[in-house]
């Protein structure tokens, strides 16, 4: 099993001097002490758990092109996407440019967007959640189109595009999708339909298994190969302070073919945090 470092906290000592040396610096930890994954959140407003809009946060794709200059391995990506944010056809060319800026290193994190004070903070419209998901799901297909050969429009119930031109190419040809979310009736559908990878939360194995029995039904009635999608798990137990119940979910979610495990920074210091995480807990991981 491998680790995803997701860095949702901005609120550290002495923040407004040091912010952006912080984020650099447990990236490069990252990077450079094997974590395969390092994600940022895609919000506005921080979330209210975490101080809400009174707290520092970075638009999320200026971020990943920033840390794409001070990285060299670690995949990049948004945990997640909000589909509300963007106009699909830029967003399909945002995404692009930080795959081609990384060297390939991109990751699509998306999901349908739920923050509603910062949509109408912002004022972003926010739309009834099965609309949310309609868009998403155009939005996936209008991504899809602008990574094939296919440059002609796009006509669908929410969005219409005249050319979908996107140049140049991922490196790839296309940018991975993951989808974020355990909902079983429509998020784990489209993950079977749509998605190289899935991220559920990781709140128990019991939990998790059941999530991914529904997905493996879901790949059935599509027709897809449940083993080509990779899955993941946000991690509800901290890697240093509850490490041993940590590693004993972690062991239960590799037996289920979970293969990456994001985590958050906890404490003050993210950059000793990630460290610690890289040099003792991710070789037992491994190991799993």
């Amino acid at each position: 099993m491998e680790i995803g470092i997701h860095y949702a906290n901005f609120t550290h000592p002495d923040w407004q001097a040091r912010l952006v040396e912080r984020l650099a610096e447990t990236a490069r930890v990252a990077d450079q002490g094997g974590a395969s994954l390092f994600t940022v959140m895609d919000h506005w407003f921080q979330m209210e758990n975490l101080g809400g809009p009174a707290e520092p946060m970075l638009e999320g794709y200026t971020t990943l092109g920033y840390l794409a200059a001070v990285t060299e391995r670690v995949r990049l990506s948004l945990l997640v996407t909000g589909a509300t944010y963007r106009r699909p056809g830029l967003l399909a060319k945002t995404v692009t440019t930080m795959d081609v800026l990384s060297g390939g290193r991109g990751l699509l994190g998306i999901g349908a967007a739920w923050y509603e004070r910062e949509h109408l903070g912002l004022g972003v419209p926010f739309p009834s959640m099965s609309e949310r998901f309609e868009r998403l799901e155009e939005t996936l297909l209008i991504c899809r189109q602008m990574w094939s050969a296919d440059d002609g429009p796009f006509a669908g119930k929410h969005f219409q595009l005249a050319e979908t031109v996107c140049v140049p190419a991922p490196p790839r040809g296309r940018v991975p999708v993951l989808i974020g979310g355990s909902g079983e009736r429509k998020t784990l559908r489209l993950v079977a339909e749509h998605a190289d990878a899935c991220n559920l939360f990781g709140e128990s194995p019991e939990l998790v298994a059941h999530k991914l029995d529904v997905l493996r039904r879901h790949c059935d009635d599509v027709g897809r190969d449940y083993d080509e999608i990779e899955k993941t798990v946000i991690a509800t137990l901290d890697p240093l302070t509850q490490r041993e119940e940590f590693l004993r979910d972690m062991a239960a979610y590799a037996g289920l073919g979970i293969s990456l495990v994001t985590a958050s920074p906890e404490g003050d210091d993210p950059v000793a945090w990630t460290t610690t995480v890289c040099t003792d807990v991710l070789p037992r991981l491994q190991a799993l």
